[in-house]
């Protein structure tokens, strides 16, 4: 029988790099860009920082091409979920009908204004933070910061993207 190590399970898009050099550059792109996220949003005072970096390695694992289209379905998925979240907790609360609910509704949203599941996925996420989690702040303030959180992430990755482009993995450096 024939052993299949893990390198062999993804396909060469998917690695960070087939050279030494490719995984250091790419290592160190991704951490450049995580951080300088974390430190805009903590420029802007933002209570939950964290956001702005998880955003950002998302982006940065993309091609410019593949971030924006991926970037502009997720601003809009999480505009979506802010103001989604923020509506059905100032007025219903988190109460697991609601919540269901309001995941069923978010997905009409995207459909209505023609987004993909990526837009989805992350109103979904967005939603769920702003409904769900508990909280000093009203609703609308945890909406907005967290709004402002992904696209701080979203604006780093994509600045970062544009100046350090990554080299595809598929292709040997010399």
């Amino acid at each position: 029988m024939k052993q299949t190590n893990v390198a062999q399970l993804t396909r060469p898009t998917e690695r960070i790099g087939l050279t030494a050099l490719q995984v250091l550059e790419h290592s160190a792109r991704t951490a450049l860009t995580a951080v300088a996220s974390m430190l805009a949003a903590r420029l802007f005072g933002l209570p939950q920082s964290y956001w702005a970096p998880i955003t950002t390695l998302v982006i940065t694992q993309s091609s410019l091409g593949s971030a924006l289209a991926v970037s502009w379905q997720r601003f809009i998925g999480t505009a979506l979920g802010a103001a989604v979240g923020a509506i059905v907790a100032t007025y219903f609360g988190p109460h697991m009908l609601v919540f269901g609910t309001s995941i069923f509704l978010m997905g009409l949203c995207c459909a209505a204004v023609r987004t993909d599941r990526s837009a989805y996925r992350f109103g979904g996420v967005t939603l769920a933070i702003v409904l769900l989690l508990p909280r000093a702040e009203t609703a609308w303030r945890v909406a907005f910061h967290r709004f402002a959180e992904v696209s701080i992430g979203i604006a780093v990755a994509l600045i970062m993207t544009a100046v350090w482009p990554e080299r595809s993995a598929t292709k040997s450096t010399v």
